[in-house]
């Protein structure tokens, strides 16, 4: 995050906004910079991918399924703008320890005594490492305890639409991303590299709900896609993983896809649309 405060600062910030008396290593400063990056980045990441996603990737039919609730998608949108504006201020803390050196990540690779192969390693690591924290965390929000107090918010949209994808309770939103900040406080990262997996992870989590449930063949098994996601949204107790099956098959909580198996959304469209035509 600090290539990206360092290049604000230049472009912006300190020739417009602060004033002289106020240095860029200034604590206050970086964390009122921090905040209004975190909050521009997510929006526009989350507008920019998600409107893409809705007008040329959702398949719009979806929105006659019976369980598409009235007026989901302004819902959507407002419950995700609220969350994505409280889940910044404790992201701001964990990027502002992370500019203040407190975690593993580094600039050059040659400081790491991997080199590229490590850095390459450490993308896998990343992955694999998100996706086991995330479906651990994701399933206990299904605890009931848990559910009706922060979980039950994004499950109000059974058959979800791209803008649905950053729509939680606060708090919920930012204990699922905990693990994308947490991992370069225990693991070396390189900081292009994590900047790059951070934004990565926001566009997966659009495509996860983005109606389009084809999946190519050999990786049906393998990737948690949005047909496996909106299983999810429908069935409740299944398919709680991130960006594989591989913890959900652990886990036994895997379902195959219902829109692979002739059962999903869409049927219960053609069905619907075949009994009013018959009326």
């Amino acid at each position: 995050m600090d290539h990206v405060l360092k290049v604000a600062d230049h472009y912006f910030f300190t020739p417009y906004l602060y004033p002289a008396s106020w240095p860029e290593d200034g604590a206050l400063r970086q964390l009122i910079s921090l905040s209004l990056l975190t909050n521009l980045g997510a929006l526009t990441v989350y507008f920019v991918f998600g409107t893409l996603s809705f007008y040329f990737i959702f398949d719009h039919r979806l929105m006659k399924h019976p369980q598409f609730i009235e007026d989901q998608v302004r819902k959507e949108i407002q419950l995700a703008a609220t969350s994505l504006f409280w889940m910044s201020f404790p992201t701001v803390g964990l990027f502002f320890l992370e500019i203040r050196g407190h975690s593993q990540l580094f600039d050059d690779v040659s400081q790491s005594s991997q080199g590229w192969p490590g850095v390459f390693l450490s993308i896998a690591g990343f992955l694999f490492f998100t996706d086991m924290c995330i479906y651990w965390i994701h399933r206990s929000m299904h605890h009931r305890s848990i559910y009706k107090h922060l979980h039950k918010q994004h499950h109000l949209f059974k058959i979800p639409t791209p803008f649905a994808s950053h729509a939680f309770h606060p708090l919920d939103g930012f204990l699922q991303s905990l693990p994308y900040h947490v991992y370069p406080f225990i693991f070396p990262l390189n900081k292009v590299v994590y900047l790059t997996l951070f934004i990565f992870v926001n566009i997966w989590t659009i495509s996860i709900h983005d109606g389009d449930y084809r999946i190519p063949g050999p990786l049906i098994n393998i990737i948690n896609g949005a047909a496996h996601h909106v299983d999810h949204h429908l069935f409740f107790n299944y398919n709680y993983g991130q960006y594989f099956t591989f913890w959900d098959r652990l886990g036994g909580s895997y379902k195959h896809p219902s829109v692979l198996q002739d059962n999903g959304p869409h049927v219960h469209i053609r069905k619907l649309a075949g009994n009013t035509l018959r009326q």
